[in-house]
């Protein structure tokens, strides 16, 4: 079985949201490290050499195939700013009708206008999607 090869660097996270080429993706990553430090009470962390992760947590599937992965996390993609999720966004449908413009994929957001995005309905999907991961699973 394949082993997961994005993991936990030790890279200085503040170094990677300097290096982000555009003023206002470079200002969006900061805006949404400062939010999910705040949910998770835990410290950003890169995982590989572009994902910000927050906490984490052990996993094991059925197929047997286990890991860990952070609990929550967001990567600045080149016209995007990428949310990562573990809970589904079916369940909270009503928040996702309210947050603004996004694309989902199977666990996360991509977002490309970050500016038209109700910051206070990302802080709940983020808070409930950390909700459930300490519910389900054990988490550092």
């Amino acid at each position: 079985m394949a082993e997961l090869t994005t993991k936990p660097t030790g890279d200085d996270v503040e170094a990677f949201i300097g290096s982000i080429d555009d003023d206002g993706r470079r200002e969006d990553a900061r805006i949404l490290n400062k939010l999910m430090t705040s949910v998770t009470k835990r410290p950003a962390v890169m995982w590989g050499k572009a994902m910000v992760g927050y906490g984490s947590y052990d996993y094991k599937y059925a197929s047997g195939r286990e890991g860990t992965w952070f609990i929550v996390g967001w990567a600045a993609r080149k016209d995007r700013i990428t949310v990562y999720f573990v809970d589904d966004f079916e369940s909270h449908s009503e928040l996702m009708s309210q947050l603004g413009p996004y694309a989902a994929g199977e666990s996360c957001l991509h977002l490309k206008k970050f500016d038209a995005i109700d910051l206070s309905v990302l802080r709940k999907l983020i808070t409930a999607s950390v909700k459930h991961v300490r519910a389900t699973h054990p988490t550092t």
